[in-house]
């Protein structure tokens, strides 16, 4: 059993801790309200750059763009998944190389086959030891995302999809849904099709909106396709760093609570062998007084 001194000592300990995820919980909890604003507004502009230029081609149906290429037989694929530079987020990582390793494994794909580009330190650690091959790993893009760091993303793919080193591009990433929810996703991003502007035009307006274009829609297009994958790419690392301290916000909460309840325990237990120690002692003076009068 262990002395009074040292569930004092651990009591102490755990106290310590309850302070520091306690002060996490509140760090969390700030950045997630600047993150959550910044998601919130994006996803209206990136919906309506999706059906714009959703519009545009649809009716540029033979502009050819390399962006717009989809494949036969599709054999090489590169996946980008954007995790986190640190832990304590609870699940926020394993969920979304759980999702990378089912979508290899579903699909069938080879190690020469498939590629992972990292945006987070967790990735590249995990995918390193995975022995998954690894096309690129990109820093300083998971914290406060900007477009220049999804535009940095973005040409990548871009440039790797348009020289045919791989067929199919897909981004893995947690989507923010609320301050105790996010969802793991992973959607194709590269090449764009027309499938995924229609259901996102069905989301937002029961009827298309008819556009007057200048210049020519093959310009248009030009110019357009590779800054909508910049925003696609944005939206990705928007809603990442949004779920991501919605996480860490979750995380701390309950590790606050576990210690507090451990602090309760741990107390009672104390205050038992507290107890038990003061009549212990008492029995031993008792005792000694009766010997002394005999």
């Amino acid at each position: 059993m262990p002395s009074l001194k040292d569930i004092k000592s651990r009591i102490s300990s755990i106290k310590n801790t309850q302070k520091i995820t306690s002060a996490m919980k509140m760090v969390a909890g700030a950045k997630l309200a600047r993150a959550q604003e910044n998601v919130e507004a994006a996803r209206p502009y990136a919906a309506k750059m999706s059906e714009v230029i959703g519009n545009l081609v649809e009716r540029a149906e033979d502009s050819g763009h390399p962006l717009l290429d989809a494949r036969e037989n599709p054999e090489r694929v590169l996946v980008y998944a954007i995790s986190s530079d640190r832990g304590l987020c609870g699940g926020f990582n394993s969920y979304l190389f759980r999702k990378v390793d089912k979508f290899i494994a579903d699909e069938h794909l080879s190690g020469e086959k498939i590629s992972v580009v990292t945006a987070g330190t967790k990735g590249e650690t995990y995918f390193r030891r995975t022995r998954r091959h690894s096309e690129a790993h990109f820093d300083d893009v998971i914290d406060l995302p900007g477009f220049e760091e999804a535009s940095r993303v973005a040409k990548h793919a871009v440039e790797l999809f348009v020289s045919g080193a791989y067929d199919n591009v897909y981004i893995a990433y947690n989507e923010f849904v609320s301050a105790i929810e996010y969802e793991t996703r992973l959607v194709p991003l590269l090449p764009l099709s027309k499938d995924s502007f229609k259901a996102v035009e069905d989301k937002i307006a029961s009827e298309p909106a008819d556009y007057i274009f200048e210049p020519a829609e093959e310009e248009l297009l030009a110019q357009t396709l590779p800054a909508y994958v910049e925003v696609l790419v944005l939206q990705a690392l928007l809603e990442s760093y949004a779920a991501e301290w919605s996480a860490r916000m979750a995380a701390m909460d309950s590790a606050t609570k576990n210690a507090n309840d451990m602090i309760e325990s741990l107390t009672l237990e104390y205050n038992r062998a507290r107890q038990a120690y003061i009549t212990r002692e008492i029995c031993e003076i008792v005792s000694g007084a009766e010997s002394l009068k005999g």
